[in-house]
């Protein structure tokens, strides 16, 4: 018997099966959230582990509302926070003048010439508004509805954010493309 999301979150208070549903269901999401903003899978791994703590943790008071994926997407957005927060630089501003330029990766998109590295540092230069908004609805798989109530915004607002955030990252990608031409 399937439950939806409100259930297992109610059951999950004394339940870690229906705990354990909730992580299955959600676990990729989570993961492809924090790895898009961290761009490194180790660190990606931890958090998704953090925030399923933080997740279990918290479970008695999540309210029943229809919005179990936003409720949990904003626990992952606090501990994405934290861990920058509290990361120290790996370099300073006048070293980074100094440091090898990144080579191109192999991972090539399939049948494109942007590299995914591309595609990272263009995201890495979006507002982080901007950011978030696309890394909540496309990586973390969120509707306008869900990632609008995690970001404290209307659905419009955050369909414009989306919409200016992929004409930045194609701008920037573009212009990357004519730069190496």
């Amino acid at each position: 018997m399937s439950f939806d999301d409100e259930t297992l979150a109610a059951r999950a208070r004394t339940d870690v099966d229906s705990f354990a549903e909730l992580y299955r269901r959600y676990v990729t999401r989570v993961y492809r959230y924090h790895l898009v903003q961290t761009g490194n899978v180790k660190d990606a791994e931890d958090l998704t582990s953090q925030t399923f703590l933080a997740a279990l943790d918290g479970i008695g008071r999540y309210r029943r509302d229809g919005m179990f994926a936003a409720w949990l997407m904003g626990i992952a957005r606090r501990q994405n926070a934290l861990y920058f927060r509290n990361r120290k630089p790996e370099a300073s501003i006048e070293q980074a003048e100094y440091l090898p330029a990144a080579q191109p990766g192999v991972d090539m998109l399939v049948n494109q010439k942007i590299t995914l590295q591309q595609v990272r540092a263009a995201f890495k230069l979006l507002s982080s508004e901007r950011a978030e908004a696309l890394a909540l609805c496309f990586f973390a798989g969120l509707e306008l509805a869900e990632a609008a109530r995690v970001l404290g915004k209307s659905e419009a607002a955050v369909k414009m954010l989306i919409s200016r955030g992929l004409q930045d990252i194609r701008s920037r990608t573009t212009l990357a493309l004519e730069v190496e031409a």
